[in-house]
Parts: structure tokens; C-alpha cells; sequence
């Protein structure tokens, strides 16, 4: 991973809201309520929408909303501002309304562009047409007398011919003729994507992309810079909403699309480590979250169970039956079964093994252990996982998100406290440093 050069290293959320709303006596209603926003219901990144979100006949009013609301306000909003200007990489005539938007908005004596992180270019094209965007935020910086690269640049993927452009970055950032290091987050947009790829689905659904998600998190990993994955529009689904954190936070893509101050919350919690650990056995393709009990962890599925029998245990999974010494059923279960850490788990084990370290040692085992009840028979299992430098560092991946949370977002420390607790917190903030 090549190393990022702006201040945040991680983006949970990426929250989106129109920049006028016709019909209102205050077209700047929405943006005025947002940048309100404080603690886990404020993003990591807020983006002012003047393309999507907007009416194009309301684009113009949306951009003098946006100076307004953020000229008054955004000194005390907790997260980045990333305003989203239209730009298309088909249309000189978009881009170059994206671009007086721009340069109005960036104007110094208006007050906004102080309190402003960068501008996010939707509908990019080909890696000469991310250029031009580039170009054109070169010219803002220059015509206001900013300091070049100052205006950080993000994109939204919505084409093949972005995604393809994705993989040319490492050999055009740095080049003198540019300045695509002021590019910061690569965000995915599935349904100009779906559009642009033909795709389509027997319920008119979205296809997932994962491929267009793992070359995202791919290129930002190579690149530099933070992934971000699109919205989900069903508000209501929470679960699904989860289970696609999940799998993108196998990916490297931390970061997800919220359409919603409900969403903002979800996201901005999703990514962190429990507060508690849990024991989960794993069958048929499904997850079962044990439940504790008095200090044993309880199965309450229906895919597996154990019966004492005189000479052992018969244990079924699913359709399949084994008759099993206790030894071979501890052993069975060790297969089936998972550990998610708490953050209180990971934090212990890094300071153990970074004691171990500091003493000349290169490797521990740590141990974890518990009491399994499945029907009426207990079973103690217990597994040790080696500790080394390298799954040490792969264990500072959530820890460095912690603390990245608790450096740039001051606002949200009490609520990290209240999750966690002020010890934890404090620990999670120093470990590995």
C-alpha cells in the first residue's frame, strides 16, 4: 500500500445531501440541517450535492446555497466538506458548469472555500478526462491565489472507462504535468455503473459488482487513497446494510455511501471493533451467534446437535451424522466454531504481545477458551492462535481506524466512551504507537 498523504487515513461515511430543494421557502433547508449534525450522526466526509441530489434547474441556487450554509456554519461541522459538482466525461458543456460552480464556490472572499476539504467529480471518463477535472481545480486554486494542491479530489466510478482508468494511477500521479496527488477518495456509484455496463437483473435490481468493489479497494490501496463503496438505497434494510460492510471491510473498503443520518450512524459504528466478543458456530453456510449463558455460550440453532450416547456423543450437522469419543467432539467443534475479538480482546492481545516484543521474543500464543452447550451437553474447547509481528500488524488495521476516529473526530469521544469505556478507550488510543 503506498502511503496516503492527506490527514485522514480512513472514511466510514460518505453522506450525501441536495443543495436546494424546490418548493421550499429555504431551497437550503436540507444543507442547513445537515451540517448541524454532531457526534455518530455526523459523517467522516459530508458532501453538499449539486449534481444528483439537485434539480439541474436548481444547480446555480444550490451552489450559492452551499457558500452560504458553509460559510456560517462549517467552522463547527466535525467532519470533512466535499461539495459534488456535475461533471461528465461526455459533455464539455457539464463540465464546464461543474467548473464555474467551482470557482464560485472556492471564491475567498465568499467565505466557504476555508471550511472546504475538496470537491468530488462524478462521471469521470478515462484518466485524461480525471486530468482535465484535475486541470480545472488547478485553475481555481491559481485564480484565487490558493496554494496549489490544496483542494483535495475525489471521484465517483460510474463507468467502465473509469474503472479501467483506475489502474493507470500509479504511473500518472506525481508526473509534473499534473497534480493527481490531490486526489483522496475513489467512490463507487453502482447505478450509473449498471447503466453504463448494460447490466441488468430478472427483478430490476442492482447487480452486486463485487469485482467493481475489490478493484476500487484495489486501486486506492496501490494509489494511496480511501475506498468507498455506493449507496444502499434500502434505508430500511439495517441487515443488509451490515452484511455489506462486512463484505466490504474483507475487501480493504472501510468506507460506504449513507443516504441517511440512521445510515451515518450504522456506518460510523460498523467498521469499529465490538464491545464485547462473541462465540459463533458456523454450518451449512450460516452463522450462528452463540448466546451467553453463566459463563457458557449456548447454541440455539437448529443445524447442529449433540447427544450424550453410552459410548460418546452423536453429533449431526445438517444431514450428516458422526459417533464421536469426547475428544473427537471437542475437535468437531473447534471446526465449527469462531471467535470475534471485542475491542478489549484485541487491545490485551497486542499490549501482550508488544510486552512479549519488548522482551526478545518473536512469536506467543494466545489462547482463547469456552464452555459450548448444545442441547444438554457441555463441552470445553479452547484454541491458541501464534501471535508474530506480521498478525500483529494486520490486528492494527481496526486499531488504527480507532484511533484515526479519535484524532479527527473530537466530537465523537463521548460516544466512544459510552461504547467502550474511558480505560479501553484510552489503551485502544495508545496502542502500537
Amino acid at each position: 500500500m503506498t502511503e496516503r498523504i492527506h490527514g485522514r487515513q480512513f472514511v466510514r461515511t460518505f453522506f450525501t445531501t441536495p443543495t436546494a430543494v424546490e418548493g421550499e421557502d429555504d431551497s437550503a433547508k436540507m444543507l442547513r440541517s445537515a451540517i448541524k449534525l454532531r457526534g455518530m450522526k455526523a459523517p467522516d466526509v459530508w458532501v453538499p450535492d449539486n449534481e444528483d441530489a439537485t434539480a439541474p434547474s436548481m444547480r446555480d441556487e444550490g451552489a450559492a446555497n452551499i457558500i452560504d450554509v458553509i460559510s456560517e456554519g462549517g467552522a463547527e461541522f466535525p467532519g470533512e466538506i466535499h461539495p459534488r459538482v456535475v461533471w461528465h466525461r461526455d459533455s464539455p458543456s457539464t463540465r464546464y458548469q461543474g467548473f464555474k460552480h467551482m470557482l464560485e464556490i472556492a471564491d475567498p472572499e465568499r467565505g466557504a472555500i476555508e471550511h472546504i476539504d475538496g470537491f468530488v467529480i462524478p462521471e469521470v471518463g478515462d484518466i485524461d478526462d480525471w486530468k482535465k477535472a484535475d486541470e480545472f481545480i488547478t485553475i481555481v486554486e491559481h485564480e484565487h491565489g490558493l496554494p496549489e494542491g490544496s483542494i483535495n479530489m475525489s471521484v465517483i466510478v460510474e463507468s467502465g472507462e473509469a474503472e479501467l482508468a483506475m489502474g493507470h494511477l500509479r504511473d500518472e500521479m506525481g508526473k509534473p504535468t499534473n497534480n493527481l496527488e490531490r486526489l483522496f477518495m475513489l467512490v463507487d456509484g453502482e447505478v450509473d455503473y449498471t447503466k453504463d455496463m448494460r447490466g441488468m437483473t430478472p427483478t430490476g435490481s442492482l447487480p452486486p459488482w463485487p469485482e467493481l468493489r475489490h478493484n476500487t479497494s484495489r486501486a486506492a490501496s496501490a494509489a494511496g487513497l480511501i475506498a468507498v463503496d455506493g449507496p444502499y438505497d434500502n434505508i430500511r434494510d439495517v441487515e443488509g446494510y451490515h452484511t455489506r460492510m462486512t463484505e466490504n471491510q474483507a475487501k480493504g473498503m472501510l468506507g460506504i455511501w449513507s443516504l441517511t443520518p440512521g445510515q451515518v450512524v450504522e456506518a460510523n459504528k460498523g467498521p469499529l471493533p465490538p464491545k464485547t466478543g462473541s462465540w459463533h458456530i458456523e454450518a451449512g453456510g450460516r452463522r450462528v451467534e452463540l448466546t451467553p449463558e453463566d459463563g457458557v455460550q449456548v447454541y440455539d440453532g437448529d443445524r447442529v446437535s449433540v447427544e450424550a450416547t453410552g459410548d460418546g456423543y452423536l453429533l449431526r450437522v445438517g444431514t450428516d451424522e458422526q459417533q464421536l469419543t469426547e475428544d473427537e467432539l471437542r475437535e468437531e467443534l473447534l471446526n465449527l466454531t469462531v471467535y470475534v475479538p471485542s475491542m478489549d480482546d484485541i487491545v490485551d492481545s497486542m499490549e501482550e504481545f508488544e510486552t512479549a516484543r519488548d522482551a526478545g521474543r518473536g512469536a506467543i500464543a494466545i489462547t482463547q477458551s469456552a464452555t459450548i452447550r448444545i442441547g444438554e451437553v457441555d463441552i470445553d474447547i479452547s484454541k491458541d492462535r501464534m501471535w508474530d509481528e506480521a498478525t500483529f500488524q494486520a490486528a492494527m488495521t481496526p486499531i488504527a481506524l480507532f484511533q484515526d476516529v479519535y484524532e479527527n473526530r473530537p466530537d465523537q469521544h463521548d460516544d466512544l466512551a459510552d461504547l467502550y469505556g474511558e480505560d479501553i478507550v484510552e489503551r485502544a488510543a495508545n496502542v502500537g504507537r
